[in-house]
């Protein structure tokens, strides 16, 4: 699989700077597997174009605010941290920073905090920061939130309600699961009364998620490994959806990558906790998942570029993010 058979034409100026009110009112662009039939709807459509017994499969990963910006000791040059994840005990996390440091050197951040470069390698540094600090609480009231690589304006307070899905549980994202985001209360509880059932599973998004494609062949990709949770109950709801011939639908990338990294890990699937690589590189759902679709998301507007199941069960949909 060639670098070169993915690329589009694709106009700047066509990437969304802000977000659409309200958010279930994106475009639904659905695109038939069978036919290559193109059908134009909205969001807030799928309960009419899922069927009673589908189950979708959402990430309720939660994007904290990792951004923080701040000095140099003594220079007093500038820097820019992203926090990744936590290392050794907590106090100890994995950062990638903007500025050339040194082992040893300290760093000040927001609200007079010190913290001390512990090593740099390879384009991601360690930093150690003071004993029993909670770091997901301290960036919480210091970090900004991380907006993709794509949206060109500055972060605002609303960013961080509005970059993040409804059913965000657990911090530990510097990105959003994006198909997630344009879920309301409404629709999800209009999937319900349809008789679609929800399951959740838990991937934090990494920064590796924007680490540009260098290998002419996708298959030498380098992915960074990601931290997931496929849980019991869902796991469960998975297996009694298959055996009453209902749908298994992932709604976006990172929920077909947990999908696929315990399936790879050996059927049936089995609840579990990992860092792994999570990736993917099949067009559509792979065999380990029959009668198994996606809903996607591209970053353009003014399309939310979805794809998703029709109501023939023998029919899958081609994901054109």
């Amino acid at each position: 699989m060639r670098l070169e058979d993915f690329d589009y034409p694709l106009d700047e100026s066509l990437i969304a700077q802000q977000p659409l009110e309200p958010r279930d009112h994106a475009r639904l662009l659905m695109i038939a597997r069978r036919t290559g039939a193109m059908t134009h709807e909205r969001v807030y459509a799928l309960p009419k174009l899922l069927a009673a017994g589908d189950l979708l499969i959402l990430n309720d990963t939660q994007v904290f605010p990792a951004r923080l910006f701040g000095t140099k000791r003594p220079s007093g040059g500038r820097i820019e941290l992203l926090l990744v994840r936590p290392l050794r005990g907590g106090e100890t996390w994995e950062v990638m920073i903007r500025g050339k440091v040194r082992p040893g050197q300290q760093l000040e951040l927001p609200q007079d905090l010190l913290v001390t470069v512990a090593g740099s390698e390879a384009g991601r540094s360690t930093v150690t920061f003071p004993a029993h600090l909670d770091v997901l609480a301290y960036a919480e009231k210091a970090g900004v939130v991380p907006l993709p690589p794509y949206i060109h304006r500055a972060p605002t307070d609303g960013d961080r309600d509005r970059y993040q899905t409804i059913f965000a549980r657990h911090p530990g994202a510097v990105a959003a699961p994006t198909a997630g985001l344009h879920f309301t209360q409404e629709l999800t509880e209009n999937l319900k009364a349809a008789g679609v059932r929800l399951g959740m599973v838990t991937l934090h998004v990494g920064p590796g998620t924007f680490k540009p494609v260098t290998s002419s062949d996708i298959r030498e990709h380098s992915m960074d490994p990601e931290w997931y949770e496929l849980p019991e109950d869902t796991v469960t709801s998975i297996r009694e959806t298959q055996e009453r011939g209902g749908r298994v639908v992932a709604v976006g990338s990172t929920a077909v990558r947990v999908l696929e990294t315990a399936a790879a890990q050996g059927l049936p699937l089995r609840a579990e906790q990992a860092r792994r690589i999570c990736f993917f590189i099949r067009a559509t759902i792979s065999k380990s998942w029959t009668r198994c679709s996606r809903i996607s998301t591209c970053r353009r507007a003014p399309y939310s570029c979805w794809s998703a199941p029709s109501q023939d069960a023998n029919e899958c949909w081609k994901s054109i993010d």
